[in-house]
Formats: structure tokens, C-alpha cells, sequence
């Protein structure tokens, strides 16, 4: 994407939230040492239905596009698997970031924002298409997801500190309704869940 052009709540017609989520990410990407390894241009930012209408539930999450170590294959199950590549335009996909709509715009400003950093703070600081794998058992998250969560709200205060532009997180302060009316819709990209594949077996017998 382009941050150059316009932000969609200077456009008209239907909100892009995909473009203005991708817009926010880069910005903290920017601003934001900790975050700085993430090329924006490689990450898909997607939306998909939440089945439910509750509030509780997933709220948004990351796809790698590739495996542990940045690679193309892995084994399971007694055999090499890959997974479907994505691409956009000349830039290849290494993330996907999903949000859940309308749940993830029902909560409040403060928690839409942590999770937003929750989610880009999974990607690997080497930025090879695998996760960030934290020391300990629970590699995702560490030995505590509410720590990791109180470390990500901190980070959106330092980022909010910096002083961005209004525009670039004030749809989060609104509710899906509410943008929706306001623009007469919403949009956005949806992507499939890439699919693993198997790797065909090129030994001859």
C-alpha cells in the first residue's frame, strides 16, 4: 500500500479499515524502535466476520507465512509440507494480520490499540515470515499472556506519546456502527487462510 494517499476518512464511500489499519502499522513501525524490523509493505492487513455477535472472543491474529527459521517447509506427520504463497503486486506477502469485525472495533479504545500492538509484536525481529518465539514453555506468549498484554499497553502509550496524527487511530474510538453509518459502510481485504500443501516427493525410486 501507498501511505501517501489519502487516509479513507478523507475518502468517500465506504470506510477502508484494511487501509487504515495498514496506515496505523506503519506509523507505529515508524515511530516505535521495538517495531521498527516490520515492513509494512510485506504484511497483509485483512478483516474476517465474527460468527458470534459478543464482545469476548478473538479479537484479531497473525498469520506467518512461513516456519520456525524463516523456512519454506516443514515435516509433519512423516512428511514435508509448504504452505500457499500470497502476493500483492510485486511485494510477497510474510504476514497476514486478521481482525475480527465487528468484535475487535466493539471494545474499548484502550484495548483495540493493545491489541494492535499484541499482534505486531509477534513477528519475528528478523522479519523471515516466522513469529517472534519467546524464551520458556510458552513460546507465543511467554509464561504469561496478561504480562505480555500489560507490556503492549505500554507500548501503545509510548506511542501515543510521540504525538501521531489524530487521524491515524481515531476510527479506533468508534464503534463498527458507528463508522458504519458514518461512511455508509465498511470494507476491507479478506484472505483465506492460506492452505498447507505437500511437497511432492522428486526422489526416484
Amino acid at each position: 500500500m501507498n501511505s501517501s494517499l489519502p487516509h479513507p476518512s478523507h475518502c468517500p464511500g465506504p470506510f477502508d479499515f484494511s487501509r487504515a489499519m495498514w496506515l496505523l502499522c506503519h506509523d507505529i513501525t515508524q515511530r516505535m524502535e521495538e517495531f521498527s524490523h516490520i515492513r509494512m509493505p510485506e504484511v497483509a492487513v485483512s478483516f474476517a466476520q465474527a460468527r458470534r455477535k459478543v464482545t469476548w472472543g478473538l479479537q484479531a491474529k497473525l498469520t506467518p507465512m512461513r516456519f520456525e527459521q524463516g523456512a519454506l517447509t516443514t515435516y509433519r506427520v512423516g512428511r514435508e509440507w509448504t504452505v500457499q504463497r500470497l502476493y500483492r503486486g510485486e511485494h510477497e506477502m510474510l504476514y497476514i494480520l486478521t481482525f475480527y469485525l465487528p468484535r475487535f472495533l466493539e471494545t474499548p479504545f484502550e484495548e483495540k490499540l493493545t491489541t494492535v500492538f499484541h499482534e505486531l509484536y509477534h513477528i519475528s525481529p528478523l522479519f523471515d515470515g516466522d513469529i517472534r518465539r519467546l524464551e520458556g514453555r510458552y513460546h507465543v506468549h511467554s509464561h504469561s499472556q496478561e504480562e505480555y498484554d500489560r507490556e503492549m499497553a505500554v507500548f501503545a502509550r509510548q506511542w501515543l506519546n510521540k504525538k501521531p496524527p489524530k487521524e491515524l487511530y481515531s476510527f479506533l474510538r468508534s464503534r463498527f456502527g458507528t463508522l458504519h453509518r458514518k461512511y455508509k459502510g465498511v470494507m476491507g481485504l479478506q484472505i483465506p487462510i492460506p492452505k498447507l500443501i505437500p511437497v511432492p516427493n522428486t526422489r526416484r525410486a
